[in-house]
């Protein structure tokens, strides 16, 4: 299981840094940025070996994979 920012949105805020920066912003007045969404995965797989019980109410808000 992990919870990780949305890759998407990274690469989108990534984008807009470097295109300020070419329009002639200086990087240190750029302010800091941090991810606002994140993305819970869970390993169905690895959690039923390990003989873990995902609660269903986690279970909607995660990404599942196999």
């Amino acid at each position: 299981m992990s919870c990780d920012p949305v890759q998407r949105d990274m690469f989108r805020l990534a984008a807009m840094l470097v295109a300020k920066i070419l329009d002639g912003t200086r990087p240190a007045g750029l302010p800091i940025q941090r991810p606002v969404s994140f993305s819970l995965v869970i390993n169905q797989k690895t959690a039923k070996e390990l003989g873990l019980t995902i609660p269903q109410s986690l279970r909607m808000q995660a990404e599942l994979i196999d």
